[in-house]
């Protein structure tokens, strides 16, 4: 019996492997073939740079006339590199495939003139590019290394990934201010900003979560609310704190925890206020959920 129910979860494991990794590839696939879209048919033809390495290799390829093809491979490598240590080898592995995918395409594929309106192909170039780089880390890899290196930057200094990514791109904005034009350099900000928020939505979703704590004396009321009104799970933590007089007061208080989408947040709000109007509530934004009684997000 214990065979049969350990076969059958060694199974089950096998089957959820396989059905992530093909989920991954779509994933990559359907990156690639964005980024190249982007590259080729907006970007490369008009001069126009993006952020990260992506941005490195424009410039270069401008600068150089080397094939742009060449130098996202080359100046990927060291971050693919890093990467093996960084984060694992699956996924320097998974990287190094989808840039030389991405590589290929752009070295192969040719592409009409969309648009000459140099709005129009800053901002979806950046769409397509963006999408293409969402959906390859949604499939567990990059084809823009920059953060593989902030990851290891912020390791080994104070910066954070996000505020090394900043001081990266603004380095770049500023280099291709001074080496093709100001005029060049502020449609690529234009890029990478509709790039960036396509990324944004591509991992995140168009539903964000808050998560909501609350301290009340009228915590079982409310949890009786949320998950009556709401619809909500209700997670409660036992918690012990004090201010002032009032310090071993409540030394068994209770927490209540509870995610819901955004717009759901005020309505949440108002039933807390209802009943304790002085309850202590702190909210955050949670990036993704899975499982409980949170619904699913589609594609991910």
């Amino acid at each position: 019996m214990r065979k049969k129910i350990k076969a059958k979860g060694t199974q089950l494991v096998a089957q959820i492997v396989l059905q992530r990794n093909i989920k991954d590839f779509v994933f990559i696939v359907i990156g690639v073939i964005c980024a190249s879209i982007g590259l080729k048919g907006f970007l490369l033809p008009n001069n126009f740079l993006d952020g990260g390495a992506m941005g490195v290799s424009l410039l270069l390829q401008i600068q150089t006339g080397l094939d742009l093809s060449l130098l996202i491979v080359l100046v990927n490598l060291p971050f693919i590199l890093i990467g093996i240590k960084q984060v694992s080898l699956s996924f320097a592995i998974k990287s190094a495939v989808a840039i030389i995918a991405l590589a290929s395409l752009v070295h192969l594929i040719e592409l009409p003139t969309i648009t000459d309106d140099k709005l129009l192909i800053a901002v979806f170039g950046g769409f397509f590019l963006g999408a293409g780089i969402g959906l390859s880390i949604r499939g567990g890899s990059v084809i823009d290394g920059t953060e593989v290196l902030a990851i290891t930057v912020s390791r080994k200094s104070s910066m954070t990934v996000g505020d090394f990514i900043a001081v990266f791109n603004i380095a770049l904005f500023g280099i291709a201010a001074l080496m093709i034009s100001v005029e060049t350099a502020m449609y690529s900000m234009l890029t990478y900003l509709s790039a960036s928020k396509t990324i944004d939505f591509i991992l995140n979703g168009i539903e964000e979560y808050i998560g909501i704590m609350t301290v009340s004396d009228h915590g079982e009321q409310i949890k009786e609310t949320i998950t009556t009104k709401l619809g909500r799970g209700i997670t409660v933590f036992r918690s012990d704190g004090g201010f002032g007089k009032k310090g071993n007061a409540h030394p068994d208080r209770k927490i209540l925890f509870c995610v819901v989408t955004r717009l759901e947040v005020t309505k949440g709000l108002l039933e807390i206020e209802k009943i304790d109007p002085s309850a202590f509530v702190i909210q955050y934004p949670i990036r993704d959920t899975k499982g409980g009684m949170i619904k699913k997000r589609p594609l991910h």
